[in-house]
């Protein structure tokens, strides 16, 4: 394992990383109160215990007052920062990790309705679409005092022993200076090159000044645009000899791209069904043209592309940011030889949509990550083995089995279907979705390596379950599309599961309603979208598709910009009925009282496809309920302090029985793998 490139040590400066993995900067908006306290440094601490070489903390931690945070940044410009990066610190330090953080101020990226409701500022007045604040164009007070800001900040990050800092210039202030369409000052600060680039390295020679010579500062910033009229590449190569000849910067951190429009950051953090590793060339191009310390992380999701990343000589340390909220032990498995044991990051993105959505990050598939202080990432055995017998190979189930399997419990899983998986399944017949059954595909591998029994085509009822003698019994059969939706006309419909499975092929004229806003209704779009049938998506909300977060929104929203294709928000599917060859629906709204019903008006259509969400398939589980001790019970008191669950109502009872997943209620992959991970954990 010497011989791997990912292993080998790399000296910057006076440090010596032990290895050419990071974690770039990211924020996972787990501070309190915008400090990094214990759940912030036990994340961190987790992938350092791993083996990780360095973790950039705090994607955007903010300079200043006005630059509010979106999504629960660090705040770098308290005092009181200074103690908890200390911390955190020092803990990645014992394992051998080298600990640096991202400091920024967000310019126009940010709103004035934030924080202290400052406004906001930028070198223009131009809006930013994504945040939508028109900002106060700088002045030279501002300017002054923002110098000031950052130099403070970096003075802080020195004080807390953190072994660099690196500056953040893409899509805030700091390059919206650079760029021609968000700088519209006039000299010293605007106009050519040279004034745009003044503010950054005015910045970087205070911040000189207050850590010294010795302390590793860098730059993570667009080496292009990719905008007309914006940055060029051959402006960001320019930019980057500049940096590395000021004498000022250790490193330089290459993006490329706009983050301004959710497209435009989706192609910057490319998700599933995108190119993998789309900007690595372009990062190893300024490498080779400058010869300076190059570091780069996009969509480098498998070991075997930061291998090659590294190998190449593309990049001197490579980030797998993602992959190591899917599995923090990444350089761990790698030193044993045990890569086929990483649970693979597939891409669906939903940690970095939570966080533009203002919530904390989280895996889709790895329940722990995000709760590092209530949920383990490597599971005890038990004390006392149990028989468990779980109905359903969906995720839900899948989870339940590898965690019970972890502990050393006998398990057996019962599976109506030929294969596992589930929803998942049918949600990766979508190319584009396709990596998602790699949340499935991990599981039953690790499942089988524990001795997990699969059985397949088993409709489970009473008798099959009780006749396997169980202790615990997990019901995870998830869930199936309502049937009884219109309430006039529902034996017309199809549901979008049909469209996914294949079972029906998408009409010419086609009225798709979405009352869910998940994905199924996206996907089924798209695929009828794809045969050029006319497709109207209707919903009665004031936003569509209110569960697909804004970057996983982006490839659906490309595929259907046709003009074949059209969206109705606000209107509602009263009823279907049949007329000839075709089909007659009418439409009415929720923004109408009774009395308005002249205002339903109708679609002639030849197909309408409707996605109204998940009715539990709970049958089993209320025949099982009177046979159980539980009698069905979850302790939610034990359940969230993570302690056995010990409720009995039954003393003749021969098991305990749970469900979970949308067996429950409808919910996402996420919540019900969380739900196997933090019930079975403690069984």
């Amino acid at each position: 394992m010497a011989t791997d490139p990912l292993l080998t040590p790399f000296q910057l400066k006076h440090l010596s990383l032990k290895n050419r993995l990071m974690m770039t900067a990211h924020e996972p908006a787990y501070p309190e109160d915008g400090m990094p306290k214990a759940l912030y440094r036990a994340y961190h601490v987790e992938r350092a215990r791993a083996g990780i070489g360095l973790t950039m903390t705090a994607g955007s931690a903010a300079v200043a007052r006005d630059s509010p945070p979106v999504f629960n940044n660090i705040l770098a410009y308290k005092d009181e920062v200074v103690p908890w990066m200390r911390e955190l610190t020092e803990a990645c330090h014992e394992h051998g990790t080298a600990v640096m953080i991202q400091l920024t101020h967000l310019g126009r990226r940010t709103r004035w309705d934030k924080g202290d409701w400052l406004p906001t500022v930028s070198p223009s007045h131009h809006r930013e679409a994504s945040h939508r604040a028109f900002p106060k164009q700088v002045e030279d007070w501002d300017i002054e005092r923002l110098i000031r800001d950052y130099a403070d900040a970096a003075e802080r990050m020195h004080a807390a022993a953190l072994d660099g800092i690196e500056l953040q210039a893409y899509g805030h202030l700091m390059d919206q200076f650079w760029s021609p369409l968000t700088n519209t000052l006039e000299a010293p600060y605007g106009g050519d090159l040279d004034n745009r680039l003044r503010f950054t390295f005015e910045v970087l020679r205070a911040i000189r000044q207050r850590v010294g010579e010795a302390f590793i500062v860098g730059v993570r910033y667009t080496g292009d645009e990719m905008l007309a009229g914006g940055l060029t590449a051959s402006d960001g190569l320019e930019i980057s000899r500049r940096l590395k000849d000021s004498g000022l910067v250790d490193f330089l951190n290459v993006v490329r791209g706009h983050i301004d429009t959710d497209p435009g950051l989706t192609d910057v953090i490319p998700i599933q069904g995108m190119r993998s590793a789309p900007h690595l060339d372009f990062a190893g191009e300024i490498r080779r043209e400058v010869d300076f310390p190059t570091f780069h992380g996009a969509k480098i999701q498998d070991v075997a592309t930061a291998r090659h990343a590294i190998a190449s000589g593309k990049v001197d340390m490579v980030g797998m940011t993602r992959a190591h909220m899917a599995d923090p032990h990444i350089v761990r498995k790698i030193i044993a030889g045990r890569e086929e044991e990483i649970r693979p990051c597939v891409g669906a993105n939903y940690c970095l949509d939570r966080i533009y959505q203002g919530g904390a990050a989280y895996c889709i598939h790895n329940a722990a990550t995000g709760r590092e202080t209530t949920m383990p990432h490597t599971l005890p055995e038990a004390t006392q083995k149990r028989r468990m017998v779980i109905i359903g190979a969906g995720p839900a189930g899948l989870e339940a089995a590898r965690v019970a399997g972890e502990r050393g419990h006998p398990v057996v899983v019962l599976e109506a279907a030929s294969d596992a998986g589930g929803q998942v399944r049918l949600t990766a017949q979508s190319e584009r979705r396709r990596e998602m059954m790699g949340i499935i595909d991990w599981r039953l591998a690790r499942c089988e390596a524990l001795g997990v029994e699969i059985r397949y085509n088993v409709w489970a009822e009473l008798e099959d379950v009780v006749q396997e003698r169980p202790d615990v019994v997990i019901v995870a059969t998830g869930g199936f599309p309502a049937e009884d939706q219109p309430a006039v006309g529902h034996e017309l419909v199809v549901t979008t599961w049909d469209i996914l499975s294949g079972h029906v092929a998408p009409g010419q004229r086609v009225l798709l309603f979405d009352e869910a806003g998940d994905h199924a209704a996206m996907q089924a779009a798209e695929i009828i979208a794809a045969t050029g049938a006319e497709l109207e998506i209707m919903t009665p909300d004031r936003t569509f598709s209110a569960e697909i977060m804004a970057m996983n929104l982006v490839p659906y929203m490309r595929a259907l910009q046709r003009p074949t294709v059209t969206f109705t928000p606000t209107y509602r599917l009263k009823s279907v009925q049949r007329d000839g060859d075709e089909l007659l629906a009418t439409i009415t709204s929720d923004y109408v009282s009774q009395d308005q019903s002249d205002l339903d008006h109708q679609r002639r259509i030849d197909q309408v496809v409707v996605n109204y969400g998940i009715t539990p398939m709970a049958d089993l589980y209320f025949d099982l309920k009177p046979h159980s001790r539980n009698g069905g019970e979850v302790n939610y008191e034990d359940l969230i302090a993570g302690r056995p669950q010990s409720t009995l109502r039954h003393a003749d009872g021969g098991f305990q029985l749970f469900r979970i997943g949308d067996a429950v209620e409808s919910r996402n992959t996420h919540a019900a793998i969380y739900d196997a991970l933090r019930l079975v954990k403690d069984l």
